[in-house]
């Protein structure tokens, strides 16, 4: 029937793009009864679909829809297809990549956000929400031990928050004339250093600013995989000595491998050295400061000049939600700043003549604070560091128990909460190996690993570590317990046993 204005006693169709409070409800009720049982029930699911992408197409696919249908079918498409033909990476024993379970209240904070549909270019645009995003910048810097005046700005991801802090750090060394003229206004090559673990996102950011994948120059990492500072000025010296011009060196606070932290504070002095901007991809591991078995690793990451990080990893939040801090964000400014006159600010108050868009390459921009607003005020940063403790003790764990097993080796050492790891039968494990025995086992642990996924129990992810196949698990879930390390390793010794068996 319909639905009376409730501002000018009108009525008005109850439709599809402007349904009736009524109706919201009804959508929203039905929605959320369906997330509240999927939380409870996650750990149940198997955490892989074993699903075609012909089988998927074939039951989602259709012509454009003319005429619309009710929510409720939709939703049933949602549950019965969509569902089931997902990853589960909420699982307490999904381990493949980075990949956080996200939170309720964060889901919430999302439905919020989506609906107030802001819209955050700048302050004008959006004064709340602006000013709850600096609120969230101000708390994480403060979870990073940064002085007060750094701030920042959240970005889809953080290969985005990587390339913006080049861009950052190429306008400081350049200034106007590359911006203006393009790469080929300066006059020799600019180098950028980074260990050969650094995410392959620091490259496709030299290409994409026109520095260059081949001026990324790699340096060597030690035995725990962190850089060799050393190596790093080494590096530096011999092109300066040729002509070119260092500028950045990043470092990692948690690689994506292996989960290992170069030594942030004698990184900052070579950078302090040699007039290098100091950037930090802190993407995976940086929230780790909060636990405090960690926290000593992360000595000298307040010193760089950026740091990017990925609230949607270890702050458990859904995708995406990346994020940039600058330690000072004037020295970043000039890099972005463009005026034109449909962006023109009138305000004169410093504060309401603010624009994000003077400090990364966004203009339209989702309101990406609350979600990290709304779960930090709601959990408190004690409950998220006794999440991520609990984390780094089951990779310690499952580390331990692939030392005593005899059955595993390690290929590297525990890092953060990764675990680098493969299947050895025991007749290899006390004899010599040659090359032809290393590439066997790579062969077979790359078989154990698709069988272990397609298991539905537990899930892991491949790296190469040394050149050598690994089986690679990352605990970033405050679902997981000691106990499933050890469900994980049984479903590693069906997965092995079903291979092997196959074979015979």
């Amino acid at each position: 029937m319909p639905i009376m204005s409730a501002t000018h006693g009108e009525p008005r169709a109850d439709s599809a793009l402007d349904p009736s409070a009524a109706r919201i409800r009804e959508m929203g009720t039905a929605a959320v009864e369906w997330a509240a049982a999927y939380h409870e029930s996650i750990r149940d699911l198997p955490i892989a679909p074993r699903v075609s992408a012909a089988e998927l197409n074939r039951r989602l696919a259709e012509p454009l829809p003319v005429d619309g249908r009710d929510f409720a079918e939709l939703l049933d498409v949602f549950r019965d297809v969509i569902v089931p033909g997902s990853r589960h990476n909420g699982h307490p024993r999904f381990f493949g990549y980075v990949s956080a379970p996200g939170t309720a209240v964060a889901a919430v904070a999302d439905l919020l956000a989506s609906t107030l549909n802001a819209n955050l270019p700048a302050w004008r645009s959006a004064p709340a929400p602006t000013e709850l995003e600096h609120v969230t910048i101000g708390w994480i810097g403060e979870a990073l031990g940064c002085d007060p005046g750094a701030g920042g700005l959240f970005t889809s991801g953080g290969s985005m928050a990587n390339l913006t802090a080049l861009a950052a750090a190429r306008h400081r060394h350049c200034g106007d004339a590359v911006a203006i003229h393009g790469a080929g206004a300066h006059p020799a090559p600019l180098r950028v250093y980074a260990s050969t673990e650094t995410h392959h996102s620091v490259h496709k950011a030299a290409a994409l600013l026109g520095i260059g994948r081949a001026n990324v120059r790699e340096i060597p990492v030690d035995a725990g995989f962190r850089m060799d500072v050393d190596a790093l000025v080494e590096a530096v010296e011999q092109d300066r000595a040729a002509g070119l011009e260092p500028f950045c060196v990043v470092a990692n606070a948690g690689t994506v491998v292996t989960g290992a932290v170069d030594p942030l504070r004698e990184v900052a002095a070579v950078a302090r050295r040699y007039g290098l901007w100091m950037h930090v991809d802190a993407a995976y591991g940086g929230f780790a400061r909060l636990a405090p078995s960690a926290r000593p690793l992360f000595d000298g990451l307040a010193e760089a000049d950026s740091i990017a990080l990925d609230p949607h990893k270890w702050l458990y939040l859904p995708a995406d939600c990346g994020c940039l801090i600058y330690r000072d964000p004037e020295a970043a400014r000039a890099a972005f700043r463009l005026d034109a006159d449909y962006t023109r600010v009138t305000q004169t108050e410093p504060a309401e003549a603010f624009a994000f868009w003077d400090y990364g390459p966004d203009l339209s921009r989702r309101f990406r604070a609350l979600k990290v607003w709304m779960l930090l005020a709601h959990a408190g940063s004690r409950a998220l560091g006794e999440a991520i403790e609990g984390n780094l003790d089951c990779a310690r764990h499952l580390g331990e128990l692939v030392d005593a097993s005899d059955e595993f080796e390690l290929l590297a050492p525990v890092g953060l909460s990764i675990v680098c790891f493969r299947y050895l039968p025991r007749t290899m494990r006390d004899e010599p190996r040659s090359d032809a025995d290393e590439q066997r086992l790579d062969r077979l642990n790359e078989r154990i690993m698709v069988a272990l996924q397609q298991g539905g129990s537990s899930y892991l992810s491949n790296a190469s570590v040394a050149g050598r196949f690994a089986l690679r698990g990352c605990v970033l879930n405050y679902r997981t317990t000691r106990r499933d390390m050890e469900i994980l390793l049984d479903d590693v010794r069906r997965a092995a046993r079903q291979v092997l068996d196959a074979e015979e």
